[in-house]
């Protein structure tokens, strides 16, 4: 059964979003764990992001900063509430442990037993609440070898072999420029967790959540695992290039680079004769997939030494005529601005109550037509203490003022 939730009051709440009534007490920090925990809350579920009171969540304070608020922080934490809680006193273990029997999710990050250490662990918190999903998501699971090391994205990255095929031919290992290693983790852990709520309905139990960042960066090597499968042969960085598919990346114009992806062969006919080259089609050492990766160097000479007769802007639209798929190379500034984002409603202004308007990139999915609204700006720290403290455990205003002036919340 899924947990009724209720506004603070002068907040407004959004149409009900399909997680409705589900109830998340989220204990993760930085970004493997609050950016999986922000997707629920753009469905719906009510997150409670419990905080610790001194600094909060670490990215509070990494800079650039809008007024006293993190980037940072800004960018994962939309739609939650904060209550920021001293887990080291035994007042604010127990008003964890209350709280966690009155929710349907538990998210956390730490390392293997910090949260066995509180008394908050998932064979603590499922006696009380036997119904209780429970997710850790950690750099290596509790079993590894390597569970008692520290992890952030970047060691995920190297482990992994992701850094390994990222980057030019020849050149150091360079890692993604997105935190892939924290993000694959909070997206396996938000599959994770819609399907134990899913079986829950059947069976009224919960289950215990492992998610590691390396196992979770590795499942997504996908054909890359398969090439060494079926090889023997690790594959290598290759750019912007494919290890399988020509031509197939970034191609240098008189002023820039386009992007060029013929994946299929019509799209391979199409480039052809974009280039004014439909001899290519007919040449025996590019007609086949195999005959164009096996003489890769010379037929991407070819295809350089014409591009560069021309600048972007000519390239663009005639890969356009001729049905190819291409773009240009943007950097954030370009992407965030371009036309698809202003069409598609992307970025959003949200009001925040210290700081003012702030643009965020909202949800990506859309349901029936809508993306689900930011109803509810990044919180500040311990912005809802009080409130989820009186809401859900009927603590009433002068206890919870004792309990901030012993330090209990903030």
């Amino acid at each position: 059964m899924m947990r009724e939730t209720s506004s603070p009051a002068g907040a407004a709440m959004p149409a009900k979003g399909p997680l409705h009534g589900v109830r998340i007490l989220d204990f993760s920090r930085i970004l493997s764990g609050p950016y999986a925990t922000m997707i629920l809350a753009d469905f719906g579920a009510e997150v409670i992001k419990v905080e610790n009171t001194d600094k909060g969540d670490e990215t509070r304070g990494f800079p650039p900063f809008v007024g006293d608020m993190s980037h940072y922080f800004i960018a994962l934490n939309r739609n939650k509430q904060s209550l920021a809680l001293d887990l080291k006193s035994p007042q604010g273990r127990d008003i964890a442990r209350k709280l966690a029997a009155l929710s349907d999710v538990v998210v956390e990050n730490f390392r293997p037993g910090v949260m066995k250490r509180l008394g908050l662990d998932h064979q603590t918190l499922a006696a009380d609440n036997p119904a209780l999903c429970y997710c850790s998501i950690s750099g290596f699971g509790q079993d590894s070898p390597l569970a008692d090391r520290p992890a952030f994205d970047i060691v995920a990255q190297a482990l992994s072999g992701v850094m390994s095929v990222n980057g030019e031919p020849g050149q150091p290992p360079s890692k993604l420029g997105l935190p892939l290693g924290d993000m694959a983790a909070s997206i396996y852990a938000v599959f994770a967790i819609l399907a134990v709520l899913f079986e829950r309905q059947s069976t009224g139990k919960g289950r215990h959540i492992e998610v590691p960042m390396l196992d979770s960066l590795m499942g997504m090597l996908g054909y890359l695992a398969q090439v060494y499968f079926v090889t023997g042969n690790a594959p290598r960085p290759v750019g912007t290039k494919h290890p399988n598919i020509v031509p197939y990346g970034a191609f240098p114009t008189s002023d820039g680079h386009v992007i060029v992806a013929c994946l299929t062969e019509r799209f391979w006919v199409n480039f052809a004769r974009a280039l004014d080259l439909p001899e290519l089609v007919q040449d025996p050492r590019f007609g086949a997939y195999e005959d164009r990766l096996r003489n890769r160097d010379q037929l991407e000479e070819m295809v350089e030494s014409r591009m560069r007769q021309n600048d972007t802007a000519f390239w663009l639209a005639r890969l356009d005529e001729c049905d190819v798929p291409n773009a240009p190379i943007m950097d954030v500034g370009q992407a965030l601005n371009q036309a698809h984002v202003s069409q598609a409603g992307l970025v959003e202004t949200v009001h925040h109550p210290a700081v003012g308007d702030l643009r965020v990139v909202g949800s990506p999915v859309r349901l029936d037509g809508e993306r689900p609204a930011t109803y509810r700006p990044p919180p500040l720290l311990g912005e809802h203490s009080k409130d989820v403290l009186q809401r859900l455990l009927d603590i009433g205003p002068q206890d919870a003022e004792a309990l901030q002036q012993g330090g209990v919340i903030s």
